[in-house]
């Protein structure tokens, strides 16, 4: 994340009204976050939800909301795990490259001319 991004996040926002209007429904929410970035996850739910109606041909908002949201959290799973073996993968090279050094190390203080 950038300085400017990690001090965006930083600031604390007075409460801010989003008003969602989705699937037939409106509402508002207050919520103390950047009203930038709450107008930005509104726009990217509003583009999963016709997504998913699009590629369904579901109606019922109640359905498409669901399965949206479903979607949605499948989704992040597949980011935290793709996330977590890249970890994994890291951790292991580090290890390797740990273990090479300790040996390289131990051979240059065992050497004796």
């Amino acid at each position: 994340m950038s300085k400017s991004g990690q001090a965006l996040k930083n600031v604390r926002f007075m409460k801010n009204d989003l008003r969602i209007e989705l699937l037939g429904t409106s509402f508002s929410i207050a919520a103390e976050e950047n009203p930038v970035y709450l107008e930005s996850i509104l726009n990217n739910y509003r583009l999963a939800l016709e997504s998913t109606q699009n590629s369904t041909g579901l109606r019922d908002p109640l359905k498409i909301a669901i399965l949206t949201g479903f979607l949605l959290c499948d989704e992040i799973q597949r980011i935290f795990t793709r996330e977590a073996a890249e970890q994994e993968a890291e951790a292991r090279e580090t290890e390797q490259i740990t273990l090479s050094l300790i040996a390289r190390i131990d051979e240059v203080l065992s050497y004796e001319p």
